[in-house]
């Protein structure tokens, strides 16, 4: 596993197998630092000991990026398509499938919170226990972080839904 300094936040890259840190957790000692590096490592544990769910996650993720970047573009066409062609079975079919690329966002967000709940919860805070990396009691405020942390995931699930609902209410208007 390698360890690197990034700009475009903190993460575990399962394919290159490196963890990348921003540079105030590379460069920190702080708790938050030393509890953001750990749930990273996490998840490096998941990989080595090929977690079902990271897995999954990662090949969603593979297939399903580039769809997703053209599921809004879809939604967007799907009406005007449906009036210059005027045959409304085109347009349904791109309204579908511009649902179903948004809609596996959700799916992603859905594999990804036992992923992260896993990472923070059964790998790092047992981790970050058993060493001396937390100091006498950190152990509550270190979990702190990473049920804080989950629920930025959770919020990106919800998200994602709201998503979904905001295209559904456009294009009940229709055309403008």
């Amino acid at each position: 596993m390698n360890v690197e300094a990034t700009e475009i936040g903190d993460h575990y890259d399962p394919i290159s197998k490196t963890v990348r840190l921003t540079e105030d957790k590379m460069n920190s000692g702080s708790l938050t630092s030393i509890v953001v590096a750990a749930h990273e490592v996490g998840h490096a544990h998941q990989d080595a000991t090929k977690y079902f769910p990271l897995s999954l996650r990662t090949k969603l993720v593979k297939i399903m990026a580039p769809a997703q970047r053209v599921g809004a573009f879809i939604l967007m066409a799907a009406p005007f398509v449906t009036l210059i062609t005027r045959v409304p079975q085109s347009g349904l079919i791109m309204f579908l499938g511009g649902f179903l690329t948004l809609g596996m966002s959700s799916i992603i967000h859905l594999v990804t919170l036992p992923t992260e709940w896993d990472a923070s919860f059964s790998r790092a805070m047992p981790m970050l226990e058993s060493s001396n990396f937390l100091k006498e009691g950190d152990s509550d405020r270190a979990r702190e972080i990473l049920r804080a942390a989950a629920f930025t995931y959770l919020a990106g699930s919800l998200m994602s839904l709201l998503n979904i609902a905001r295209w559904w209410t456009i294009l009940r208007r229709g055309p403008l």
